[in-house]
């Protein structure tokens, strides 16, 4: 059981919504520190996501090639994506496996909910395993430009280790599924 943190925490004064977007938030608060100290802080207010790590039987890892405009790169990355309202992470998760790989699957496994960034976004990943992948129609998003590709999951962590693959989500995410396959939860990697 977890304990409750009673430690204080800040206490809002004010929020500024700065723009609205189509997925996420960015606002302004004016806040009131645990030390006494008054400050705005600007983050981004997210609905939250989900993330995915879909495994053949043989742990073969499906990933996607990804367009990511920012970066102005094709990134390796595993599926992942916005909640949508109402949307529970599970069946985000599966509707974001099926629309983004084309692969439904029979299991699913929650490893962990995490902050990816929580300097500057509230936003919560809830990460899975999937198991038991069926093929299925693809249903990509207009402004998703991905290519499904297989890795075995040592290639993977090759490839994590050379600096192929970059973003964090996808790094994190298959170092967890790694601990799950091999039998080491996380109270056990914590104590050393």
């Amino acid at each position: 059981m977890k304990e409750k943190d009673t430690r204080k925490k800040a206490t809002v004064k004010s929020t500024t919504e700065v723009y609205k977007g189509r997925v996420f938030d960015f606002v302004t608060e004016n806040i009131e520190l645990p030390n006494g100290r008054n400050t705005d802080m600007a983050f981004i207010r997210h609905p939250g996501s989900t993330a995915v790590v879909p495994l053949l039987d043989d742990n073969t890892v499906v990933m996607e090639l990804q367009y990511r405009h920012p970066v102005a790169e094709y990134l390796f990355e595993i599926p992942a994506g916005t909640m949508e309202p109402g949307e529970s992470p599970l069946d985000c998760a599966q509707r974001e496996l099926i629309e983004e790989t084309g692969f439904r699957a029979q299991e699913f496994i929650k490893l962990a909910k995490i902050h990816i960034i929580p300097a500057y976004s509230d936003e919560e990943i809830h990460v899975f395993i999937a198991k038991g992948l069926t093929p299925v129609k693809q249903d990509l998003d207009p402004d998703e430009i991905i290519e499904v590709v297989t890795y075995p999951l040592e290639k993977v962590l090759q490839m994590i280790k050379n600096g192929r693959i970059t973003d964090a989500l996808t790094i994190l995410s298959i170092q967890m599924a790694w601990f799950y396959i091999n039998g080491r939860s996380r109270d056990t990697i914590n104590r050393g």
